[in-house]
């Protein structure tokens, strides 16, 4: 990059960053109907208040984690890996502080800016585009929005002079038995996860983000997902993945701070830089939906371990009872071999073995051969690769589930600390001399 590239590249990202620097929206963002405007009926009254509580939701972009580990699931995400095209180490620095700085600006939400440059919009310069997009109106509100920036095992090559950096266990994520991996759609140097309430949010949020580091990082692939609706009947009550069973049952609390600092977040043995970070395992799974919707009920919840219908162990009444495999050990009531039980034994030896998981459900419309393409967009925040995800992986490598599921794409990644506050940015003490 030449240094009139590198001048133009962060005169854009400085524009960019001043775009949401008018603080949190105000009192317009949630008024009322204009005068004269048809009533609506209580239905819709009541519809557009859950909406707007949603939309001033604010989830803060800094603090000793990243947002968007521990933060309660949003209803849609995108995930997007990049590769880096930066030139040299601190060009990458730059692009890095930038992603950082805007996802700040967007999770604070505000104005957009009716002046770019110093210059009212009727002098600008032909062809000069504004500062954002605007799809989301005169007003980005946060909207529960939370973006969490994670490092590949590729970003410690050669390029940067990272390699004595790198986590101890952040490698290229290896391929099992059962995988068919899509290189197009598999690892990358870096991976945004991008989460909020709703989906024009995400969306606006991915432009802007891209927008701000053009030049210097690309996308290499992307994937969106979505939560299945909070259907009950309790508030406690799991949501559905695309084969009809209840996802996130037996999850580690993640308001358990003692055991999330023993699952989640990385500490001793790893570089100074990256304590208090986790690693993020993310899986591109495709369900052979077609195939599952042609088995029956009673097989389809044998090979799962629980109800359908409820969630609850096979045998028991409630979804968030305890399974007591030690009253079962011969899996007359749950198979030896059900997902759950393999999974999560619950046992002494695999307490911490346990994952935070953070999934959502993806659906593409149909392949070249016309069959849908559906799955589960696998999200797992684990102290130890090793220890953990690769562990319960290879427990499950033999299920019965396997043939109806194959993953396609994903990858292994870093997520570092969380920024300090401006003008601290994810990564920074990675690079810190």
């Amino acid at each position: 990059m030449s240094e009139t590239d590198r001048r133009t590249f962060l005169a854009r990202s400085g524009a960019l960053l001043g775009a949401g620097a008018l603080g949190g929206l105000g009192a317009a963002t949630v008024a009322g109907a204009a005068a004269g405007e048809p009533s609506p009926d209580s239905g819709a009254v009541g519809e557009l208040a859950s909406v707007r509580d949603q939309l001033s939701d604010n989830e803060p972009f800094d603090g000793p984690h990243q947002a968007g580990i521990l933060t309660a699931k949003q209803a849609q995400a995108t995930f997007t890996a990049l590769d880096s095209l930066a030139p040299d180490r601190a060009t990458l620095s730059e692009a890095l502080q930038a992603l950082s700085h805007r996802a700040r600006e967007l999770a604070v939400g505000g104005a957009i800016p009716e002046l770019t440059s110093g210059r009212p919009p009727s002098v600008l310069e032909p062809g000069e585009p504004p500062a954002d997009s605007g799809i989301l109106g005169p007003q980005n509100a946060p909207d529960g929005l939370t973006v969490t920036i994670a490092l590949g095992a590729s970003l410690f090559d050669g390029r940067y002079g990272l390699a004595d950096r790198r986590p101890r266990e952040l490698v290229t994520m290896p391929t099992f038995s059962i995988d068919d991996l899509d290189p197009a759609r598999s690892h990358g140097d870096l991976l945004v996860q991008i989460c909020a309430h709703q989906r024009d949010t995400v969306t606006h949020a991915q432009r802007e983000l891209l927008r701000a580091v053009r030049g210097a990082l690309v996308p290499r692939w992307t994937i969106d997902g979505f939560r299945g609706a909070p259907r009950g009947p309790s508030v406690r009550s799991s949501p559905r993945n695309l084969f009809a069973f209840r996802d996130g049952t037996a999850n580690p609390p993640a308001d358990d701070p003692a055991l999330m600092e023993r699952l989640v977040w990385a500490g001793v043995g790893e570089p100074g830089w990256a304590r208090g970070g986790s690693y993020q395992v993310l899986r591109v799974i495709r369900m052979h939906v077609e195939f599952w919707d042609r088995v029956g009920l009673t097989e389809q919840e044998q090979m799962i371990g629980r109800s359908r219908a409820s969630g609850a162990p096979l045998g028991g009444e409630d979804e968030f009872e305890d399974p007591r495999y030690d009253l079962d050990p011969k899996g007359e009531r749950i198979p030896l071999d059900a997902h759950i039980r393999s999974a999560n034994p619950r046992t002494a030896a695999t307490a911490d073995q346990r994952i935070l998981r953070r999934g959502f459900n993806y659906a593409q419309g149909v392949d070249a051969t016309g069959t849908l393409d559906q799955g589960l967009v696998f999200v797992a925040f684990n102290q130890s690769p090793r220890r953990q995800f690769q562990a319960v992986q290879e427990r499950l490598i033999e299920e019965p589930m396997v043939d109806y599921i194959t993953p396609v794409g994903g990858g292994y990644f870093f997520a570092p600390p969380g920024a300090r506050g401006e003008p601290d940015w994810v990564g920074s003490r990675l690079f810190a001399v």
